[in-house]
């Protein structure tokens, strides 16, 4: 059975609306998220259903000013429907500032989510065990 993210505010209840007695793992006792995580808990928490902050298109440069925004505020913000926290977007910035203008213009071809996860991809990679791979 999928994992399921507990209800904020009744902790007998999965925010899908299972019952507590038919869930047989809670989404928090097993970090980090699984691909197998009830769709229904994600879609339905209430971050997931506030409007969208910005939207990008494929191209749309002005994206990482929206992403340099959320890391100034240190809010985060729901960009072409998907949230995008702070450390997420810090990480994009980082990497975005560092590399090439034709590597930039590659990944500016990518939808938003697209190019935030490969940032942050290329982030960790580089971070990773202190900087020594």
């Amino acid at each position: 059975m999928s994992a399921h993210i507990r209800h904020p505010r009744d902790l007998q209840q999965a925010v899908c609306g299972l019952p507590a007695a038919d869930v047989r793992r809670w989404e928090t006792e097993e970090p980090p998220r699984s691909t197998y995580t009830c769709e229904d808990c994600y879609s339905l928490l209430p971050e997931a259903q506030r409007p969208d902050d910005a939207n990008h298109p494929p191209g749309d440069a002005t994206l990482i000013a929206t992403l340099r925004r959320i890391v100034a505020d240190r809010q985060y913000a729901k960009i072409d429907g998907v949230l995008v926290d702070v450390w997420s977007a810090a990480a994009t910035v980082v990497i975005w500032d560092r590399l090439a203008d034709n590597q930039r213009q590659r990944l500016l071809a990518l939808p938003s989510h697209e190019l935030i996860l490969r940032c942050v991809a290329i982030y960790t990679r580089l971070t990773r065990h202190g900087g020594r791979q």
